[in-house]
């Protein structure tokens, strides 16, 4: 399940948005809701972050999904 974050003036991983269960509907959902400009994709032990950054890099959100067993 890819979960949608938004950054709300505290926290990057702030505000769910919305869950779904394909990488590229999540990508699209970000896009049109927070308007990000870049990404970076990041896996993490059992888990796999998209950062969502703007025009100069400074993050707006973040797609996260965490994976079973060790990768």
């Amino acid at each position: 399940m890819w979960k949608v974050y938004k950054y709300n003036g505290n926290y990057i991983q702030g505000d769910l948005l919305s869950k779904h269960s394909s990488e590229n509907a999540a990508l699209k959902a970000a896009k049109k809701s927070i308007g990000h400009t870049h990404t970076e994709k990041k896996k993490v032990n059992n888990e796999i972050r998209i950062w969502l950054d703007s025009v100069n890099h400074t993050p707006m959100g973040v797609i996260i999904k965490n994976t079973r067993g060790s990768s």
